[in-house]
């Protein structure tokens, strides 16, 4: 074995049990948002915040720092030994760029951030229960101060928000989001008006009288036919619906079940199942290097919203599922036509809350905050004044306002988990996803039917192929260019939009 090889197989080993620990914090977060009794909160944030600090330690200690320097150039990224594949070259350097954004932080100042942000999610849920945003804001505005800090620890050249964005969303800038964001919120905007011209679609037969314990059960019809593999994943219930893996053979999603909304609680399921199935992908022989790592939460997020619209919210899905629901919900779809179900699952009106948001709405959601997120970086918008800003740009982007809090900024968890840079994510995920349908449908022209049988695995390859399994072999530029030959940019997602809700308006 060449010495490239035995240093990185060294550096590997080293990853490995640093990546193992992450698994372990995961398991932490998990349970706290599942099971963890209240009371066991103080006790939680101390073992995260312990955790973290191991984490930390691992990731910038002299020895990793050592083995990577043989390999690479830290200041430069050249690869300094002869030997290497180019997926061992691409695996160099993203773990020379997480080294230096590690390196960056002090050891205690990653220890502190890890226990606020575990007393501050606890803060948080309880404010948004009693929609008290002046409990949660003595946290929140030391949150954000650190995350200001943060961003100042790892620099940045244009906008502080930049060294934020970059741990979720690697290689694109503020300046780059913006760029995509302006014409999506254009023709999101111009998309709606038209829309609200038109005549409404009937979706009475999908709210009310769902039962808890209903959709329950019909949890695992669905699980079924995702092929989700209760062998190495499960499903729970929690405030926040999330995804968490702790490995490839180990994922945990969570939902939540509103009684009088039957679409909800399904399509978080597809949704955190999209989630899963790419950490599930992912190559488990390389788990603990960045190859066996996801590329961003863009990506990630690319496949939750594939699973949750681009195949749940279609025709042809439902043209399989309407069936298994009639039968289930007895008595309560028992009239309703496929065209009148997939228009219905796919009505467009603004709302508050981002998670229940439609299809075309939901970007809007996200530019919101990601402005905000901006601002609040930045420092020209201060905590104390979020209500307020946040409720003037319901009213301009939506046309309402939140009637309290709860409905409004406290509606979601991110910032209390300090993850200030995460929201882009959610809207980049639905501009990937449409370039990789694209790519998808020319190569299955008769996806729709396949799909309308319940055939669901060859979708599932696809995905594992082309996305999955290279890990971070790619950045998420490169891998789209890969996969569609194209650049990334809003028109994919743009057309896919325009197309599909002109046959549901029948604009």
């Amino acid at each position: 074995m060449s010495q490239a090889q035995q240093d990185y197989k060294k550096l590997h080993k080293l990853s490995l049990h640093a990546r193992t620990l992450q698994g372990i914090e995961s398991l932490l977060h998990w349970d706290q948002e599942t099971y963890m009794p209240l009371g066991g909160a103080n006790i939680r944030s101390e073992q995260i915040k312990t955790m973290a600090g191991m984490i930390h330690k691992e990731r910038t200690s002299k020895l990793f720092g050592s083995v990577l320097k043989r390999l690479i150039d830290l200041k430069s990224g050249k690869i300094l030994q002869q030997g290497l594949l180019a997926t061992q070259k691409s695996a160099l350097r993203e773990w020379r760029r997480e080294f230096l954004r590690n390196t960056a932080l002090p050891a205690s100042f990653v220890e502190e951030f890890a226990s606020l942000c575990s007393q501050s999610m606890t803060v948080w849920d309880k404010s948004k229960k009693e929609n008290r945003f002046d409990l949660f804001l003595p946290y929140l505005e030391k949150v954000i101060a650190m995350c200001q800090k943060k961003a100042d620890y790892i620099g940045y050249s244009d906008h502080p928000y930049d060294a934020l964005l970059d741990e979720y969303e690697p290689y694109l800038t503020t300046k780059e989001v913006k760029q995509l964001f302006t014409p999506l919120k254009k023709s999101t905007q111009n998309l709606l008006k038209k829309i609200q011209a038109a005549k409404q679609v009937q979706d009475d037969f999908l709210v009310g009288g769902y039962g808890v314990e209903e959709q329950k059960s019909f949890n695992e019809i669905l699980l079924r036919m995702l092929e989700f593999p209760l062998e190495y994943g499960r499903l729970d219930f929690s405030s926040h619906p999330f995804s968490s893996s702790a490995h490839p053979t180990d994922g945990r999603i969570t939902t939540r079940i509103h009684p009088e909304l039957l679409m909800s609680n399904i399509r978080t399921i597809l949704h955190e199942c999209g989630h899963a199935f790419y950490e599930m992908g992912l190559p488990q022989e390389e788990y603990g290097s960045p190859l066996g790592d996801a590329i961003s939460l863009g990506i990630h997020e690319s496949q939750s919203r594939w699973w949750e619209t681009l195949i749940g919210m279609s025709k042809p899905f439902w043209s399989h599922c309407l069936p298994l629901c009639k039968q289930h919900f007895k008595g309560k779809l028992k009239n309703v036509t496929l065209d009148s179900f997939w228009r219905a699952l796919n009505k467009v009106e603004p709302s508050f809350i981002r998670v229940e948001a439609d299809e075309v709405t939901y970007p809007l959601h996200v530019i919101l905050r990601f402005e905000l997120e901006e601002a609040l970086i930045a420092g020209s918008l201060k905590p104390k004044d979020i209500p307020e800003a946040w409720n003037g740009k319901m009213k301009e982007f939506f046309g309402i306002t939140p009637k309290n809090n709860s409905e409004g900024c406290l509606q979601d968890v991110h910032w209390s988990m300090g993850a200030f840079g995460y929201f882009p994510t959610y809207s980049l995920g639905n501009l990937y996803a449409s370039h990789f349908f694209q790519a998808f449908e020319k190569e299955f022209p008769k996806w729709a039917e396949c799909i309308a049988k319940g055939e669901i695995a060859f979708v599932k390859e696809w995905l594992k192929k082309n996305i999955h399994s290279h890990g971070k072999c790619y950045t998420s530029k490169e891998l789209l260019k890969k996969v569609t030959g194209k650049a990334f940019s809003s028109k994919a997602h743009e057309d896919y939009m325009t197309k599909k809700y002109t046959e549901v308006y029948r604009l």
